[in-house]
């Protein structure tokens, strides 16, 4: 981890505007800070410089319920949204795992499980207000403005969104929120082989069944050696989750459920009471069509809270994979029953863990799955799988020991391997993690030389002299 030379805490967006001012004229490097719950290492000062802590900064500056939207500060989390949503009917269902801060989910175009129904990041952002590297202000589709759609000039706001803290401060940001759903249920199906269980995937969606979640990333962890925070349950979510036959059987243990070691799907259904019966119907047919079992439906809100947590305490499953792990839980227990597994953190050890991400086609997604767990057992690489396989987008949590560098380098050499499968693959090199520091080069094969020029034009007109994150995605 490399740490910054000062950390400032601003608590106005005229204080990010004099600190950057600043900054710009003393040709300091700056980092945009909020949460740290990133996944490539965007908040390591690797220059130096000051970082920008916004967690001050939270303000829920506007609810509009006729509207649809909020806006909010970068203080502001995505739990901590929902609670204030609490009685109006209407939620924020982006859903990345961790409690991230809603502005740094856009500034890394963050997703999760919720995006099959209700798009990433970049579609639920409807305005930015961003502190320019030189302390000027920008509002992306113009102050106070909030319209659903806008055909006005270049999309200034989809720039900054995933822009990783490289062009500017998100010192604001209006969303889009959308109602709660009337009825819930949810269900876990074990399947033969990853590929029925992708094809039962492909047929719900295709279908029309209003699947709200099928798969997700833990994601507490920060990057290669870096020690993950406590993370609280969700409790809200809807799209189809994919875990292998290993993520499978150590989330079953780590959560004290009972899950066979197959390709197991999560799914989650929104909509009315009336209509959810039938769609029940609907999924349990394909299911069986295509081999599945083991179908059991969580409406309580309870039995769902159980069923995610498992889902959500993935990371600390996969971890306890590695001998010498050690894993200890809040209430003190040894992680045998669920409820213990809501609070499980990692202590200091040399098993360490980095998640990695890529998003395919749909149609390719099960030759990569099974390319990569090959990859893998070749390897003597400890990387279960999970995913949201509606949109072709998977992790490999990889344990590793930390102090043992000829294991590092061979993490590091599988996931550039991982990432130029997807690219031959017809994919991206990241669907939800984002670029930071270790994907520059898959980026550059990605884009292409074009591509990358464009990228580093944009950059060098809001950032001559290279100011904002430097060493980050280009």
């Amino acid at each position: 981890c490399a740490p910054p030379d000062v950390v400032v805490w601003p608590q106005a967006v005229g204080q990010v505007q004099e600190l950057a001012a600043l900054c710009h004229r003393c040709r300091v490097p700056m980092v945009p800070f909020g949460t740290g719950t990133g996944l490539e290492g965007g908040v390591n000062a690797v220059q130096g410089g000051v970082c920008f802590d916004l967690s001050r900064m939270d303000a829920i500056a506007e609810l509009s319920l006729e509207d649809f939207s909020v806006t909010v500060e970068p203080g502001v989390t995505r739990k901590a949204l929902n609670k204030h949503l609490r009685g109006t009917g209407l939620w924020f269902p982006v859903d990345p795992g961790a409690d991230a801060s809603l502005c740094g989910m856009a500034a890394t175009g963050a997703s999760g499980t919720n995006a099959v129904r209700y798009g990433t990041m970049r579609p639920n952002v409807l305005n930015l207000r961003v502190v320019l590297p030189d302390g000027r202000l920008l509002h992306t589709a113009g102050p106070g403005r909030q319209p659903r759609k806008r055909a006005a000039g270049y999309d200034l706001t989809s720039l900054f969104v995933g822009s990783e803290g490289t062009l500017g401060f998100l010192t604001q940001a209006t969303l889009r929120l959308h109602p709660l759903p009337e009825a819930t249920a949810a269900t876990v199906a074990s399947f033969p082989s990853v590929g029925a269980a992708v094809a039962c995937t492909v047929q719900v969606l295709q279908a029309a069944v209003p699947v709200a979640r099928i798969g997700e990333c833990p994601g507490p962890e920060v990057g290669l050696g870096v020690q993950v925070p406590v993370v609280e349950l969700s409790t809200a979510s809807s799209h189809p989750e994919f875990l292998d036959e290993v993520m499978a059987d150590a989330c079953g243990r780590f959560s004290g459920m009972e899950l066979p070691a197959a390709a197991t799907l999560l799914l989650e259904l929104h909509g009315s009471r009336h209509s959810l019966a039938e769609q029940q119907q609907q999924t349990e047919e394909i299911v069986r069509q295509n081999g599945g079992s083991g179908l059991a439906w969580a409406e309580g809100l309870e039995e769902r809270e159980r069923l995610w947590s498992m889902r959500h305490n993935a990371w600390y499953a996969a971890l306890a994979l590695r001998p010498g792990c050690q894993v200890r839980h809040r209430d003190g227990d040894d992680g045998s029953s669920a409820s213990g597994a809501l609070s499980a953190t990692a202590l200091p050890s040399p098993a360490q863990g980095y998640s990695t991400d890529i998003c395919v086609p749909i149609s390719r997604l099960p030759d990569v799955v099974v390319e990569t767990k090959k990859d893998l057992q070749a390897s003597s690489i400890t990387g279960p799988m999970v995913g949201h396989v509606g949109d072709g987008n998977f992790h490999c949590l990889l344990i590793f020991n930390s102090q043992d560098p000829e294991e590092a380098q061979r993490i590091h050499a599988f996931t550039q391997r991982l990432g130029r499968r997807a690219l031959a693959a017809g994919g991206t090199c990241t669907g939800e993690h984002g670029v930071g520091l270790g994907k520059r080069e898959l980026l550059q094969e990605e884009l292409g030389q074009e591509g990358l020029d464009t990228l580093r034009s944009i950059k060098a007109a809001l950032d001559p002299h290279n100011l904002m994150n430097p060493g980050k995605v280009l």
